[in-house]
């Protein structure tokens, strides 16, 4: 996926998980931050960032976060609607007859519901920002609502659906992700119970680039 609009930021601090301050241009700007995940890794002051500027003369705050460069060097998206974004765009070209995104199982909203030669597919979607040593890590916070749609997932696998976990990852050079279990042990648990009961978990790994993010794999060969 691509942004229609970039401007180069640099972080200040973050009030709270919803907002943050940047210097853009040598003027002081309230922007939203999307992610409402930790991101402490990323978020340090003096941090590069790039915003866009959605269209919309309604809305609180004139811009968003959507990528930041980590002390490595590296660049991270950090927007949270990224990962299901890139997910819709590959699954365009992944051969499958039917997929329909949001789509309600059980008590859940799964993100994505597909169909080919007669198999029904369930697909979630996980965006992983979080990286140590070159390994993903998932959540960077407690999850809830993570730990609900992997006990759907089993669920539907049991119910003769293909189930899939995808973890998005959004940055360069990390191919694997891990579930975060000092920060979230039953996340952990869940996801070991989901492998076990044969939902397949993707690692999709990314290229990053201030205005875009892109997959670096075929997503067709995952769902062969």
């Amino acid at each position: 996926m691509k942004y229609d609009n970039i401007y180069k930021a640099v972080f200040i601090d973050r009030p709270n998980r919803f907002i943050a301050r940047v210097d853009l241009n040598g003027t002081v700007e309230t922007v939203h931050v999307k992610n409402t995940g930790r991101c402490k890794e990323l978020l340090i002051p003096g941090s590069e960032v790039w915003l866009t500027k959605p269209a919309n003369p309604q809305r609180r705050t004139a811009y968003d976060i959507v990528a930041v460069r980590k002390r490595d060097g590296r660049l991270f998206n950090i927007d949270s609607q990224a990962p299901n974004k890139v997910m819709s765009e590959s699954l365009k070209d992944a051969g499958f007859d039917k997929v329909i995104p949001e789509h309600t199982y059980g008590n859940s909203r799964v993100d994505f519901y597909m169909e080919r030669n007669g198999e029904r597919f369930l697909l979630e979607v996980k965006g992983c920002t979080l990286e140590e040593e070159g390994i993903g890590y998932f959540p960077d916070a407690p999850t809830e609502r993570g730990v609900k749609h992997i006990k759907e997932l089993i669920k539907a696998g049991k119910e003769g659906y293909r189930a899939f976990l995808a973890f998005v990852i959004q940055m360069d050079g990390v191919t694997e992700v891990r579930a975060n279990v000092k920060t979230h042990p039953e996340f952990g648990e869940s996801l070991e119970e989901a492998q076990q009961e044969g939902v397949k978990i993707l690692f999709i790994p990314c290229h990053v680039e201030p205005d875009s993010i892109v997959t670096v794999s075929d997503i067709k060969d995952f769902f062969v």
